[in-house]
């Protein structure tokens, strides 16, 4: 339903006056994005791959009225007080943690993200993760690369199987279910933990079984990570979580890197709490905790999680679909914080 949004300092743009109202849009997008985008606003691009410099971001937000924003650009206070003239915020992500939204909301300004469209190709890269961190993948590639591929032995660079071990999922919402059937495949049955337990013709069909927290950590051999990042996940994962855990377990997150306490996932990996772990975010990204990348236990990837062509490019069209709705006075279809229509 069409609507002129009454929140913010709304703009019901005359035909003359939309085309000149500036948007700003922070990553490389492909071309045919732009494009759409260009036909109703003036547009200003970041055309690098590597995220826009904090002072050119906030040099460059103080006349616009969208923006198309990364994850890595910090929406904070500071930004939003140099953007008197925005109106919506489109986040190219489904994570939105790095944007101040209680400050937005109070501004007025809508903010949307991407929800739903990277669901495949995240949960692709977690059982990436599973096979790669179980099978020593990147290892082998390093022993083959270095020339130290001699000889086959029968107990000579052993790894685990994943077949029928018991995967925990902790976050059962869009990607931890997808992850979930991606298990199937290799029946491993699926504990898991999370805010709304499922529907038991759901836990059925995924052949899965909620349980508490503790009960999943020391029960799986292999605990994936797919929550959110909030006040109350931060270090969700810690010390006292990695002393449950079996011995032989493998952590997985292509989440958010702080939910992990890199620093106590580092000391359990040195000291053979677990047997090792799959990371694809970190906290303190892009720098990781000094002594991981000396493990060969640990796999590091450089948070692709979504990073395939097909997903990354509806990612972008989502986004700038969200951005053009809010700026034509609609409903944006991936709002996430309503409360700014009241």
């Amino acid at each position: 339903m069409s609507m002129f949004l009454s929140a913010a300092p709304r703009i019901k743009w005359p035909s003359d006056m939309k085309k000149l109202a500036p948007i700003l849009v922070t990553g490389n997008l492909p071309a045919s994005v732009l494009d759409i985008l260009k036909k109703e606003f003036q547009l200003e691009c970041h055309a690098e791959d590597r995220p826009m410099s904090r002072s050119k971001l906030l040099h460059s937000i103080h006349d616009k009225v969208g923006l198309l924003s990364m994850i890595t650009d910090d929406i904070n206070r500071e930004f939003l007080d140099r953007a008197p003239k925005l109106i919506m915020i489109a986040n190219m992500a489904v994570g939105y943690n790095n944007i101040d939204l209680d400050a937005a909301t109070r501004r007025g300004i809508l903010v949307s993200n991407t929800p739903g469209v990277l669901t495949e190709a995240t949960a692709d890269l977690a059982f990436s993760l599973i096979l790669g961190t179980a099978r020593r993948i990147a290892e082998g590639d390093r022993m083959v690369r270095e020339g130290h591929f001699r000889f086959w032995a029968p107990f000579h660079f052993l790894g685990r199987e994943v077949s029928g071990k018991t995967l925990g999922i902790i976050g059962m919402g869009r990607i931890g279910r997808a992850v979930a059937r991606r298990a199937r495949g290799f029946q491993m049955p699926v504990l898991y933990f999370s805010r709304n337990p499922l529907e038991k013709t759901e836990e059925e069909e995924l052949n899965a079984r909620y349980v508490p927290l503790n009960t999943l950590l020391g029960e799986s051999d292999f605990v994936s990570l797919h929550i959110p990042l909030s006040t109350n996940t931060r270090h969700f994962i810690g010390e006292k979580e990695f002393a449950l855990m079996k011995l032989t377990a493998f952590l997985i997150n292509t989440s958010r890197g702080p939910i992990v306490n890199e620093k106590a996932l580092l000391c359990a990996l040195q000291n053979g709490v677990i047997a090792g772990a799959g990371i694809d975010v970190y906290e303190n990204e892009p720098a990781i905790t000094t002594g991981l990348e000396k493990l060969d236990q640990v796999l590091l990837l450089p948070h692709v999680g979504s990073a395939t062509l097909e997903t990354r490019t509806k990612m972008a069209a989502m986004a700038a679909n969200n951005l053009l709705t809010g700026l034509r006075g609609e409903v944006p279809p991936n709002l996430i914080n309503p409360e700014v229509l009241r």
